[in-house]
């Protein structure tokens, strides 16, 4: 039986390590996309069935070039989960147009783009989920988030448009919205610490999202840890 299809694009230590094994674990065949393929070859190694793909989210060619070659090696996406996103930090100040731009580029083009790629396959089986994973700046603006924050606002922007435009086709569109640090499961200093949150347990969200009933579809959901401040 064919297994079916969850592209994680964005992938480290954290989330997007979580994002591909969780994923891998309930049965399905990851795609593993980012720009730099040296940790991405690593996780491949531990989990079956999953591929490496080299692909620059803002350039338009590499994300067409990318998602062929997973379309010829692994079949149609059932699930996209979109984890690419850097912040530079500063205030408008300390700023480059580059900078603001770049932003953008990596939390809202990129999604832009790689959502094209999977809608049509998903659109004609009338099913299939796409995750955006987000952030609290996409709610308020910051001075030193004044490139990251109006980034992610735009990517939640895409997220809600797109959603409203594609649940009727059967396309569960939705987005996490992650308040607070992330631990790194791979690092040294992994040990229990309430105040950040496990990129495994966001990972059991996303897996979540994916398999809601229709009837009860949620679009956005926030995820933080019970000693947040918020």
């Amino acid at each position: 039986m064919t297994k079916p299809v969850c592209a994680v694009v964005g992938i480290g230590p954290q989330n997007g390590a979580s994002f591909a094994r969780r994923f891998a674990s309930e049965g399905y065949a990851i795609a593993l996309l980012s720009r730099k393929t040296e940790y991405s070859s690593k996780l491949a190694a531990e989990i079956d069935s999953a591929k490496v793909y080299a692909c620059d989210v803002t350039v338009p060619s590499a994300v067409e070039t990318a998602f062929a070659a997973v379309r010829a090696d692994m079949g149609e996406i059932d699930v996209l989960v979109y984890n690419a996103g850097s912040g530079v930090w500063g205030n408008i100040e300390e700023l480059s147009a580059h900078d603001f731009e770049q932003s953008w580029r990596i939390n809202t083009m990129g999604a832009f783009l790689v959502s094209k790629e999977v809608i049509p396959s998903m659109k004609e089986k009338k099913t299939g989920s796409i995750i955006f994973i987000g952030a609290t700046a996409s709610l308020r603006g910051k001075p030193f988030t004044t490139a990251f924050a109006p980034a992610k606002a735009s990517q939640r922007s895409l997220a809600q448009a797109m959603a409203r435009h594609l649940w009727p086709s059967g396309i569960h569109v939705s987005l996490i919205i992650i308040d607070g640090g992330v631990k790194s499961l791979d690092s040294d200093a992994n040990v229990e610490a309430p105040e950040t949150l496990d990129p495994d347990d966001i990972a059991t969200t996303a897996y979540f999202l994916s398999q809601q009933p229709r009837s009860a579809w949620s679009f956005e959901v926030d995820v933080r840890p019970s000693q947040e401040s918020w």
